[in-house]
């Protein structure tokens, strides 16, 4: 049985450790709205892109370009997001747990040396270099600043090359943010551009809270108002325009702006993602190490009256003896 010294001992320590999560948690709930609002700023400019692109859909639905053709698949290129730093969670080792899978596939159906991997994240890049995958650059300040202008870069590069027929197929993997405490692992289309698709797929975010617990959020859920636009209405989309030179023209001019929104979406539900699992972690943490000290605490006062009761019958029975 540990002695009186040694608890206390592992209760200063378990203290220690729990104000490190706690103020771990703080920074990470802090950080992740920083992220909320930066989604909430880039979210107008999306839907202002998808009405123009549905609107071209719904006027001419065979428009295409090179970048929403599909071809024969030889060679694959991935753009793989994970975190910089670690603890938070299982949130690292998902994406590359969902990357080795990935370049397993394709390189059964393509052979070896078939994937290229464009890691965004330390973490990512690190195990790709170690699994021997063939990476192209390093984007870790991106995940720490977001920002456009580097997204573009990194989307026109990719662009390029699938423009020149090096590459057939481009795939996103990250997470995609749903709330502060579900966090989607992710594997999409990037190139060529499935249209009809990406703009149906599921855009939906919770924004407004950053509570973790599944819970507190079905509380939310039940007491939030409902949406004054009825499920089923349909807004009739303004195809009463004029295009010039043509639509197809108009249209590969707007195709690569949607990859590059889809890059830029990418890393800030990533950034969103990793900053919610950190809190969700943290906040773990910090009730285990609550746990532990109550049963410490236990522990201690159980040992402390134990020493207390052999200290008064050593006294009553030498007094006894006497």
């Amino acid at each position: 049985m540990p002695s009186l010294k040694e608890i206390k001992g592992r209760i200063a320590s378990v203290n220690s450790t729990r104000k490190i999560t706690s103020a771990m948690k703080m920074v990470a709930s802090s950080k992740l709205h920083h992220a909320q609002i930066a989604i909430q700023n880039m979210l107008p400019y999306e839907s202002m892109l998808e009405d123009i692109l549905k609107s071209f859909l719904a006027a001419e639905a065979e428009a295409q370009t090179i970048y929403d053709t599909e071809r024969p698949v030889k060679r694959v290129a991935l753009i793989v997001i994970s975190s910089n730093s670690s603890l938070c969670g299982g949130f690292n080792a998902n994406v590359i747990k969902l990357l080795q899978h990935t370049v397993d596939k394709y390189t059964n159906e393509l052979g070896a040396g078939s994937v290229d991997v464009y890691p965004i994240g330390r973490k990512v890049y690190e195990k790709a270099r170690k699994l021997g995958y063939n990476t192209i650059g390093e984007h870790a300040s991106l995940v720490d600043h977001p920002n456009v202008r580097e997204c573009i870069d990194i989307a026109m590069a990719i662009g390029k090359r699938f423009a020149d027929g090096e590459i057939d197929r481009v795939e996103i993997i990250y997470h995609h943010f749903k709330s502060a405490g579900s966090q989607v692992l992710t594997n999409k289309q990037f190139l060529p551009i499935d249209l009809v698709g990406e703009l149906e797929r599921d855009h939906e975010r919770d924004l407004s809270s950053n509570v973790a617990t599944k819970k507190a959020q079905e509380y939310l859920k039940k007491n939030r108002r409902k949406r004054e636009v009825k499920e089923g209405e349909v807004v009739p989309l303004n195809d009463n325009f004029i295009v010039e030179p043509d639509r197809n023209t108009v249209l590969s001019m707007l195709m690569p702006k949607l990859a590059h929104l889809m890059v830029y979406t990418a890393v800030l539900d990533s950034v969103a993602s990793e900053h919610a699992a950190r809190m969700v972690a943290m906040q773990t943490a910090t009730d285990n190490a609550d746990e532990l000290l109550r049963q410490l605490n236990l522990q201690y006062n159980k040992s402390r009256q134990q020493a207390i009761t052999n200290e008064l019958l050593d006294i009553v029975g030498g007094s006894v003896n006497n």
